[in-house]
């Protein structure tokens, strides 16, 4: 039996172009592979080489949460700038991609998605069996922990986390004050949050279960953010939650995702 490691460079030895992957690496894996199942999924995936499109801004937190899992699962996307400081997300020409006038969008082939969390379960489920397995659905209780945790995120942490960096972080860059009324009000409902998360976390390395998963992945971006404001404190007073902040913000997976240099350097090749 033939192993094959996936590579999304097209291989000289299977004379392979990505354009023409159909008739190339379907006709090889008929004419050779005894695991002819492994060898049509390298070619799906490898069908995939140029498709994935990403309308984005590198600053943009919704941005970053799909680019951490891409870079999970170590694929290659072509980034397509929207900036949300000149407004471009308001213009006609982004609009008619997405009449919501958010970002990101994300492209694969004819498949249009928008809501970054759903494009990052997308991928994720994809490409399930490449890079980091971030949905740990290998039983019916896991599923559920997870699935919680996801839900938890998005409508315990988010919301208060969202607009602490709202103000803290985002409104700067457009030139506007923070409203430090806003900020504690938001951060006394925020502790009753963390309180939770530090109980969950004295007994699980991470969120979901004691490996790394989506359900932790969904906080990176806005806790990115926080880290550099005084609503760090909330994060490193709480030993757990200090401890997973600091193991989930080190993911080399993550530090790519926040590469704003790399994002525009990407574009330009």
């Amino acid at each position: 039996m033939v192993m094959l490691s996936i590579s999304y460079e097209p291989l000289k030895w299977m004379g392979i172009n990505a354009s023409h992957v159909p008739e190339t690496c379907y006709h090889h894996c008929n004419q050779t592979f005894e695991s002819s199942r492994q060898c049509f999924k390298w070619c799906q995936e490898l069908a995939r080489k140029d498709e994935y499109k990403i309308y984005g801004y590198p600053y943009s937190t919704n941005t970053r949460r799909v680019l951490a899992v891409l870079h999970e699962k170590g694929l290659s996307y072509d980034p397509i700038t929207v900036n949300l400081i000149a407004g471009d997300q308001k213009k006609p020409s982004f609009l008619a991609i997405n009449p919501f006038g958010q970002v990101p969008v994300f492209l694969d082939g004819g498949l249009k998605l928008t809501e970054s969390r759903a494009i990052s379960e997308y991928i994720a489920t994809v490409h399930k069996s490449r890079g980091t397995q971030l949905l740990n659905y290998k039983s019916y209780k896991t599923m559920g922990t997870q699935r919680m945790w996801m839900a938890i995120e998005s409508f315990e942490f988010d919301p208060l986390t969202s607009t602490l960096t709202w103000e803290q972080s985002i409104k700067p860059m457009y030139g506007l004050k923070t409203d430090y009324k806003v900020v504690n009000e938001t951060e006394a409902k925020l502790e009753k949050v963390l309180d939770i998360y530090e109980e969950r976390l004295k007994n699980s390395s991470f969120l979901a279960s004691n490996s790394f998963t989506m359900a932790d992945l969904y906080h990176l971006p806005n806790i990115q953010y926080l880290m550099d404001t005084h609503t760090k404190r909330m994060f490193v007073n709480r030993p757990s939650v200090r401890r997973w902040v600091a193991e989930i913000t080190a993911r080399p997976a993550w530090k790519r995702a926040c590469d704003v240099k790399a994002w525009y350097h990407k574009k330009k090749n």
